[in-house]
């Protein structure tokens, strides 16, 4: 983590804040910049919020009484923390995926 004004690499860590050990400046560990998170679908596109996506296997909800065919559009998605990184709603049902299971279109 280097420090953000003279972007040396010499940091100290403290239990609440960062500090240079270069020229001393400390400053609180919530306003460490953090890495912005990529989330790629199964082709190695990167997604963003309100792309479409189609599904690329047949996926199967609940107890397996029903079935998501592959090729199935969802439009408008939103990207969220977690395993389960794309919000969508596929016809009229919300739904969280793995990106690893869409494509996007």
């Amino acid at each position: 983590m280097p420090h953000p004004a003279c972007t040396l690499e010499d940091v100290l860590s403290h239990a609440d804040h960062w500090e240079c050990a270069t020229c001393g400046h400390e400053w609180p560990k919530e306003e460490a910049p953090e890495a912005a998170r990529v989330v790629k679908d199964a082709n190695g596109n990167v997604l963003a919020d309100g792309d479409t996506v189609a599904l690329i296997k047949d996926l199967k909800l609940g107890s397996g009484a029903q079935v998501l065919k592959a090729g199935t559009k969802a439009k408008g998605i939103r990207l969220q923390a977690g395993d389960h990184e794309v919000a969508c709603k596929v016809e009229g049902m919300p739904l969280a995926l793995k990106a690893c299971f869409v494509k996007k279109v």
